[in-house]
């Protein structure tokens, strides 16, 4: 990058303006984080159980830290993607079975944020195909014509309306003692419960964030002395995404959660009609809408990039977005096609829009090969200095299989499997 300092100007530079310059990857991948399916999971999580999940968003905060970190470590040390990563030292079987899991995900991902999209369109007396396709158009515009720096601003920029959803807790006016007394009680042997436990899992740690900061990383060619910076980056990213989690369960644990403790939250169009008359026609539409957009369209961009990028470094084409449309084709074409199919596959079946909390879920399924993929690569594929050891080691790895566990663990128990 041209703006970005290289190793031998880092230690003449002020410690803020190299944070400024390295900034972004993480704080783009968290913001996509809290996406169309995040949000409904936290109304749903607030609605259904008031603030007895809250305490869970809370302690994912040191949890996606601690995985996103491991993207920012591989990626500045061995200066390559996920996938090609995995190819390099699994072998490309085991890296198209990463990238399988990756494009499933984003299928989900996808799918949630178009929902999003013509949802708050629809409130607004907008047309379904009308806002799809506006929405496809500014996505493939920001991307085609734009080079990874610019890619990353616009994404920020979308991303800060998710600082709605502060405003929208505010105006909920949730009771002190009520979060006080929900934050103690998690009743952990029930099964919905545990699915929306495994929900709220999966829709923190998903598997194109993985690849797409990691691969962020390595195309904004972050080096060793650019670390620190990229740590605190993705270590704010992290706060940020769970406060606006937890602003959201708020919210609706506040107003919705307080006379329709048994509502069934499966679109964003249900979760304004339900707010409106608690908050007004503003905030619950306006605002909230405001936010819903952004949020749903920073996580397009990420979820297709990472898509991009991960099928890119395991087939060997060229994969940024430092090169012209002509110059990658391919990366460009998994991007549109991405893009365009998710929105006409949401245009054509519109009731896909029940599908948002599964989704989660089946992030939270993943986990155990998505983070298995992670550490191991932590473990064995960065230089010797820079491996997982010591008591830090044993920390990823416990709360990696801890994660994994209760994930697969609610969901499956929420499915009444077992």
């Amino acid at each position: 990058m041209s703006d970005l300092p290289t190793p031998p100007c880092v230690s003449a530079m002020p410690a803020w303006k190299i944070f400024l310059l390295v900034m972004g990857p993480g704080l783009v991948v968290m913001l996509a984080d809290t996406d169309v399916g995040s949000i409904i999971t936290a109304a749903q999580s607030g609605v259904a159980w008031g603030y007895r999940l809250l305490l869970l968003q809370l302690l994912l905060i040191p949890v996606l830290y601690i995985v996103q970190e491991l993207t920012v470590r591989l990626g500045v040390f061995t200066g390559q993607g996920h996938g090609e990563l995995i190819r390099k030292t699994f072998g490309s079987g085991w890296a198209w079975l990463s990238v399988s899991g990756l494009g499933v995900a984003t299928i989900g991902a996808l799918v949630t944020e178009f929902s999003g999209i013509a949802a708050v369109g629809q409130l607004f007396g907008i047309a379904r195909p009308v806002s799809l396709g506006l929405a496809v158009a500014g996505l493939l515009s920001i991307v085609l014509t734009g080079s990874y720096r610019r890619v990353e601003r616009v994404a920020i920029a979308l991303g800060l309306f998710e600082f709605a959803f502060f405003f929208i807790a505010w105006r909920a006016h949730p009771q002190a003692a009520a979060i006080a007394d929900g934050i103690l009680h998690m009743p952990l042997d029930n099964g919905p419960y545990l699915y929306l436990v495994a929900a709220n899992i999966g829709a923190v740690i998903m598997p194109w964030m993985i690849f797409y900061q990691q691969s962020a990383v390595a195309d904004k060619k972050l080096q060793a002395p650019h670390y620190r910076s990229a740590q605190w980056d993705t270590a704010i990213g992290s706060l940020i995404t769970q406060l606006v989690m937890a602003a959201i369960l708020v919210a609706a644990a506040a107003t919705i959660g307080t006379v329709h403790a048994h509502a069934s939250l499966d679109s964003i169009g249900d979760i304004t009609k339900m707010l409106v008359p608690f908050l007004g026609v503003d905030v619950g539409r306006i605002v909230f809408g405001l936010g819903t957009i952004g949020a749903a369209l920073v996580a397009a961009i990420v979820a297709s990039l990472a898509s991009a990028w991960g099928f890119g470094e395991v087939t060997g084409y060229r994969h940024s977005l430092e090169h012209r449309p002509l110059e990658a084709p391919w990366f460009y074409a998994i991007y549109s096609l991405a893009v365009i199919g998710g929105a006409v596959l949401v245009d054509l079946v519109p009731n896909l829009v029940e599908l948002n909390i599964a989704v989660e879920v089946m992030n939270a399924l993943l986990l155990p090969m998505v983070l298995g993929f992670l550490v191991a690569l932590a473990l064995r594929a960065l230089p010797p200095e820079h491996r997982l050891r010591g008591v830090y080691a044993w920390v990823v790895v416990t709360v990696s299989m801890l994660t994994a566990g209760l994930g697969v663990y609610g969901g499956l128990a929420g499915l009444r499997l077992f």
